[in-house]
């Protein structure tokens, strides 16, 4: 048997940016064209692999997934990684963000100090590791590149605010490491293997008190996940990281919350599938009421304040509530609409971001605090007659942009967000043959994200009004070209998953399908055998 050229594909996610990174650590700190250039090069070909992952996976290779084993060695001794649809899907939002981040950061952020683009470059390969690893162990490796990258990202350009931030991201996150470490020591004293397959093929014939272990160690790793994730109260640090943090840097932040979410999706949906025996939906309901209140939370958060970088925070904490409660109702179609959401609110909440550092170029805290206090005391300004005045383009594409972000963010038509929330409307009234119909957590889950998209509207559109109609603009605002750009790609792309939401939908139909079926995980991650060595001349 011989190896398809193909499955190396897999390793490209993991080593590209490996090598990438460790080509520009040794880089000096004035030569920053050559830096953007090699790093624009790696996500080039990350974004062009990923695709291609893509395509493969949905059409070529057999069960919709491709195992690769590292060194050779295989499951469950060895080092697995698994593409399949849904990982796929994750490298293309992975690289379409990071493009963006990094154009944005072309005029100023990359050029302060000199380990940026290093560690840009580690922060990617460690989020593309943890969306194809199919090791625990190696996922907590996987994590602790990607915070370790995070923890200088977050510090980039520090001030006193940033500073305060990032030792509280920093803290919080090395307390969250030392969970996951002991729950993967639980897991393992229980189990005997930290395959994620093997493990889910060894749950069923544990005896009572081993699983009772197993369901302990799987608890304290789901805190690990949770706190990642911005679960409440586990996300209290999410909206200060997100508002002191450097646009390039909060973007990739939003992509980051997300990588716990889809962990407990993989995970909980292999292990602990429906008609599990014992182990079946262990700890579902947890996931689903905790979800809501994390909305709550997150809603709550972006009425009381009036800060962007601090509502966009509280908006992703609202997106990681849903995507939470969304895994633990567990049903297939919810869970097919849920990933489209996963997908529209992260480009939704990363464009927002990148948008909030040019906003804040036409707020003059003095005009600010003007139309802050006009409204809090009703004044009304003496009517005049009105004078034609025309619009500058930059102030045009801010408020087109903002829109445009505002309905993604709240979810309202006609961009991907309003279909996002349609789908999963859609899947709660109409769960289909063979599932149970919509109950009272599902009332109240469609409750919930109707209520907190109309507290995202008022929100943002408050918001909106303060900058662009009631405070005064002395003059329009200087936008670079690369930093406007990504904005508008973003945007764009979130056009275009609206046209093209049906193929997109139905592609994550089969990604879910294949999720609630862990049967062809196991099968095809323990069953594929490793690459036989050249055969030996006989004499």
């Amino acid at each position: 048997m011989s190896l398809d050229w193909t499955r190396h594909l897999v390793i490209v996610p993991v080593l590209l940016p490996l090598l990438c990174g460790a080509l520009l650590a040794s880089l000096t700190e004035g030569r920053h064209r050559l830096k953007f250039a090699v790093g624009y090069v790696s996500l080039l070909g990350l974004l062009a692999n990923a695709l291609a992952l893509v395509l493969l996976t949905d059409k070529h290779w057999p069960g919709g997934m491709q195992a690769y084993f590292a060194a050779n060695w295989a499951a469950p001794f060895g080092i697995a990684l698994v593409a399949d649809r849904l990982s796929a899907i994750m490298l293309v939002l992975t690289a379409l963000l990071a493009l963006a981040a990094l154009h944005y950061a072309q005029p100023r952020w990359g050029r302060i100090g000199v380990h940026f683009h290093a560690l840009f470059q580690f922060l990617l390969m460690g989020i593309n590791g943890a969306f194809l690893t199919h090791d625990l162990f190696n996922l907590f490796v996987f994590f602790e590149v990607m915070l370790a990258a995070s923890y200088g990202l977050v510090l980039h350009g520090y001030n006193v605010a940033r500073l305060r931030a990032s030792m509280q991201y920093i803290a919080i996150n090395l307390a969250a490491s030392l969970l996951f470490l002991i729950g993967v020591a639980m897991i393992y004293a229980t189990t005997g293997t930290l395959n994620m397959a093997d493990l889910a093929g060894r749950v069923g014939a544990l005896p009572p008190h081993a699983l009772g272990l197993l369901k302990a160690g799987m608890a304290v790793l789901a805190l690990a996940f949770l706190t990642k994730g911005a679960m409440w109260p586990l996300g209290f640090w999410l909206p200060t990281t997100y508002a002191a943090a450097s646009p390039p840097v909060a973007a990739m932040l939003v992509l980051m919350t997300k990588v716990g979410a889809y962990v407990v999706l993989r995970i909980w949906l292999l292990v602990f599938p429906e008609g599990a025996g014992e182990a079946g939906r262990f700890g579902y309901d947890a996931l689903l009421w905790g979800g809501m209140a994390t909305i709550v939370f997150g809603a709550a958060g972006m009425l009381a304040t009036d800060t962007a970088g601090r509502m966009a925070g509280y908006a992703a904490i609202v997106s990681s509530g849903t995507l939470l409660a969304v895994i633990g109702y567990g049903q297939q179609p919810l869970v097919t609409a849920g990933l489209y959401y996963f997908i529209a609110s992260t480009i939704a909440i990363a464009a927002f971001v990148l948008l909030i550092e040019l906003i804040d170029r036409i707020r003059t805290p003095g005009a600010a605090m003007l139309a802050l206090t006009m409204e809090a005391y009703a004044v009304e300004d003496t009517p005049v007659e009105p004078k034609g005045r025309g619009v500058p383009a930059a102030m045009a594409f801010l408020s087109l942009a903002f829109a445009g972000c505002a309905l993604m963010i709240a979810g309202l038509p006609p961009l991907s967000g309003f279909v996002a929330k349609f789908g999963m409307f859609h899947a709660l009234v109409n769960p289909g043959p063979g599932l149970a119909p919509i109950g009272p957590g599902g009332w109240t889950l469609m409750a919930l994200v109707i209520a907190s998209g109309l507290v995202a509207i008022v929100s943002l559109m408050r918001f909106g009004v303060r900058t662009f109609w009631a405070a005064e603009i002395l003059a329009p605002p200087r936008l670079h070209a690369a930093e406007a750009l990504p904005v508008a790609a973003l945007l764009v792309v979130s056009v275009l998953l609206t046209v093209q939401a049906q193929p997109v939908y139905r592609y994550l139909a089969r990604a879910s399908s294949d999720l609630h079926h862990p049967a062809l995980y196991l099968r095809q991650v323990l069953d594929t055998l490793p690459v036989p060595g050249p055969a030996a001349e006989t004499p």
